[in-house]
């Protein structure tokens, strides 16, 4: 079973993540994950916490000499902007911070305010900041590395922000589709669309407002029956689902053709099933409209998932809100943010399918190690065919 648990807040003195699971034997280095975290910090719309801090991860346990042990890793991401509030965020009490006492609309702040008990906002707000997923991109590269090693690719692009889609893609590689995805300063493969997206986080930066969209997640390489039908919590389709729910401020994921399958015919929905019997192709599919999940399972047709992201709950110019001691009608507590942080969600979708996806996957071929694992994904295939 693979697992990772992170900790941390946003403006602590680090964020830490511990991986387990991960068969020995798989290589990784400290540039590879520090890579996916430089993608993770770009994009059109961010704000200036981006400016402060240059994300790299610490390997601390876990690996020797390039190679994975099958012992727990551990990785560190320190947070450059602990220095401009050690005081405030200090672990042992060294005088008093005026408390956040006006909670936000669309975050955390109250309800979770009210769950702990808290006379203090920044309590919660800390750790519910989106900052924590820098150290799950950090740990989930090492799952995403693990696919890799066995010919799975993940790359996405955002299909839409604000009131603009996009409305021409063409047909890219993954490798391709996450390079000139990443040539983008909002991760789109549509140049007119691209053009007006930065149009509107223009606008809304100008009137004090923030932007969401939406986000697509491709996988390719995935070999068939990951994930089961068997038990409700072992359906691939929850699985993914859960994820990317759990990215801050995600409110909806579909696969394939997702919500659009709800108003089609099932002539018009389900992808016919075809054999070549010469050379090696054996069963395939003309359409992927299920995006390449059927009985929460893998078919072997590429992984397709959408994510909507909503906007930003933190405006420059505030929505009304109560002050939680007085009671009084007041605007919403500011914090530091982005107009816009789509594309960087983006990353952070392709990191924890990455997870779910090498979780399945040793779940199917697992071993101690990345030989064992490789000896056993070549004995399924070969049975397949």
């Amino acid at each position: 079973m693979l697992r990772y648990l992170t900790a941390g807040e946003s403006h602590g003195r680090a964020l830490v993540g511990i991986l387990e699971g991960m068969p020995a034997g798989l290589e990784m280095e400290e540039e590879y994950i520090n890579h996916q975290l430089r993608r993770r910090q770009c994009g059109y719309g961010r704000g200036g916490r981006m400016k402060i801090e240059a994300d790299r991860a610490r390997i601390l346990s876990g690996v020797r000499f390039g190679k994975a042990l099958g012992s727990p890793i551990a990785m560190l991401v320190e947070n450059k902007d602990w220095e401009n509030w050690k005081e405030r965020m200090a672990v042992t009490p060294d005088g008093e911070a005026e408390p956040v006492l006006i909670p936000r609309p669309g975050h955390a702040d109250l309800s979770g305010m009210i769950k702990y008990g808290f006379g203090d906002i920044r309590n919660v707000l800390e750790r519910s900041s989106a900052r924590e997923t820098a150290v799950r991109v950090a740990v989930c590269s090492v799952a995403r590395k693990l696919l890799e090693t066995f010919g799975i690719s993940i790359a996405s692009h955002v299909t839409a922000i604000g009131g603009t889609r996009v409305k021409s893609l063409g047909e890219l590689s993954n490798s391709l589709l996450n390079k000139e995805a990443d040539h983008s300063p909002v991760r789109c493969l549509d140049p007119e669309a691209e053009q007006a997206m930065r149009a509107e986080i223009d606008r809304a930066r100008e009137a004090g407002d923030s932007l969401g969209g939406v986000f697509e997640v491709i996988v390719t390489g995935l070999p068939v029956g990951l994930g089961s039908y068997v038990h409700w919590d072992r359906r691939l389709d929850g699985r993914l689902a859960q994820a990317l729910m759990s990215i801050q401020a995600i409110k909806g994921v579909e696969i394939g053709l997702g919500f659009e399958s709800a108003y089609r015919k099932g002539s018009e929905m389900h992808d016919e099933i075809f054999y070549e019997e010469r050379g090696t192709k054996g069963y395939s599919r003309r359409t992927n409209r299920a995006g390449g999940l059927e009985g929460g399972m893998t078919n072997g047709e590429p992984l397709i998932l959408r994510a909507a992201m909503k906007p930003i709950p933190t405006l420059t110019k505030p929505l009304r809100s109560v002050h939680v001691r007085s009671k009084e009608a007041v605007s919403a507590h500011r914090e530091r943010s982005d107009v816009c942080a789509v594309p960087a969600a983006s990353i952070v979708g392709e990191a924890v399918v990455a997870f779910v996806l090498a979780d399945a996957f040793l779940e199917k071929f697992g071993g101690d190690s990345v030989e064992e694992c490789g000896r056993n994904l070549a004995e399924a295939v070969e049975r397949e065919t």
